[in-house]
């Protein structure tokens, strides 16, 4: 029965998912379990190759599970859902558009009216901080500004849950630490359910309300972790004794399980 409990946005059931190579098989995830609730800051760490991409792409829906399954609002999930905020690496702008033009697309995709979906553009252009750049097109912005781009498209397409891989991970500090804290209050003034991925304990410590440790392939749960630092967030949370505590157990959780994949590719 596809039920969710009260308050779970989503739910991760058992999930295995194997990839079938032309020598062998690659088991990126095994009987994986986890409820996301409404409103949570998930930020999932691991060694690389864990299959923290993998997951997040069988949320969105791109992948299927071998086994198992993915409960979103009491559905399965079957296939691409626009329930679903994708934001990658890659900017994925379409260069030929503003950056109007680009924020509106999904709205313009659901056949929203252009009035609504030019206001609606406009206030979350200005709430990533790119307001003066609506005519700007993507080649004539910085890295950071095509992902703010990015973030602003997925919220004005108002999705139930946004899903993040690596979004920052291309960018030089400063800018990084500058989306961060943006990231972190629209969280604070939206609370949508978010999915993060990241290979840097001080983001996910700064981001998340909750973080998740996928031990060494094939990818499971090594270990969930509360974070209870104080909101509103900002790097100075960075100094309090809190903040190191957590810092230091998340670490030596991920420290075991990138050891424990150095062994496996060494055999």
């Amino acid at each position: 029965m596809d039920t969710l409990t009260n308050g779970t946005k989503i739910s991760i059931q058992g999930v295995t998912k194997i990839f079938s190579g032309k020598r062998d098989e690659v088991i990126a995830l095994k009987e994986l379990s986890m409820d996301v609730q409404d409103g949570e800051f998930i930020v999932i760490v691991g060694a690389s190759g864990c299959g923290k991409t993998t997951l997040i792409n069988l949320v969105a829906g791109f992948e299927a599970p071998t086994h198992g399954q993915i409960i979103l609002d009491g559905q399965p999930v079957t296939g691409i859902t626009p329930e679903c905020g994708m934001i990658f690496q890659q900017y994925a702008l379409f260069p030929w558009k503003t950056v109007q033009q680009n924020v509106e697309f999904g709205m313009k995709m659901k056949r929203m009216p252009q009035k609504e979906r030019q206001e609606r553009a406009a206030r979350f252009i200005d709430i990533v901080g790119l307001k003066g750049f609506e005519r700007s097109y993507p080649h004539h912005l910085s890295g950071g500004m095509k992902q703010r781009v990015s973030i602003a498209r997925s919220l004005a397409n108002d999705p139930k849950v946004l899903l993040l891989d690596e979004p920052f991970a291309a960018l030089d500090a400063m800018t990084r630490q500058v989306l961060q804290e943006q990231l972190v209050r629209i969280y604070e003034k939206h609370r949508k359910t978010i999915i993060f991925i990241t290979h840097s304990i001080d983001e996910a410590l700064l981001l998340s309300s909750r973080i998740v440790v996928m031990t060494a392939r094939p990818g499971r749960i090594a270990q969930e972790i509360v974070n209870d630092l104080p909101h509103p967030r900002n790097a100075d949370v960075q100094l309090s004794n809190r903040y190191m505590e957590l810092k230091r157990t998340i670490w030596d959780s991920v420290q075991a399980e990138v050891m424990k994949s150095m062994e496996v590719e060494t055999h």
